[in-house]
């Protein structure tokens, strides 16, 4: 599977959250054969639920769909690290592999702050590759923070 074509998917949908005045995250889920499963970005705003990130979006539609709550074969991309929230809900999904583009200072918990996906006093953890997009996805976000403190 190529990262940077998932990723740019996330992309797409962080920049519908640009869009709409949310923090533009976006995250897909992929199965293991490179099926788009679904794709979301924070409504956190919209929703006024301050748990609306993408990532928990996207795993509640896969869930859903799929009719299933464990994701062990399926890879979540997402345009910025995890926040603890996220990464645990990772974990409770038993999702195989993140991919996340920008690293998070504030918030991130899959190598910034902490490291949630790799612990081992948790029961199980999953593959992590940063920095895909990485770029892009950093000036997004840039520009999302600049466009809002004007």
């Amino acid at each position: 599977m190529d990262d940077k074509i998932f990723m740019k998917l996330a992309l797409d949908e962080a920049r519908q959250a640009f869009n709409e005045n949310e923090v533009p995250i976006g995250a897909v889920i992929i199965d293991d054969s490179g099926i788009l499963v679904c794709g979301e970005h924070n409504r956190i705003e919209q929703l006024n639920d301050a748990t609306a990130h993408a990532e928990i979006l996207a795993l509640r539609a896969a869930s859903r769909k799929l009719q299933r709550r464990r994701l062990t074969d399926y890879t979540l991309y997402s345009t910025v690290e995890p926040c603890a929230m996220c990464a645990g809900a990772l974990i409770l999904c038993r999702v195989k592999r993140l991919v996340y583009g920008v690293t998070d200072s504030k918030f991130g918990a899959c190598e910034s702050l902490f490291n949630v996906t790799d612990n081992p006093a948790l029961n199980h953890r999953l593959q992590v590759t940063a920095g895909v997009l990485e770029d892009e996805c950093r000036e997004l976000m840039k520009n999302f923070f600049i466009n809002r403190r004007t």
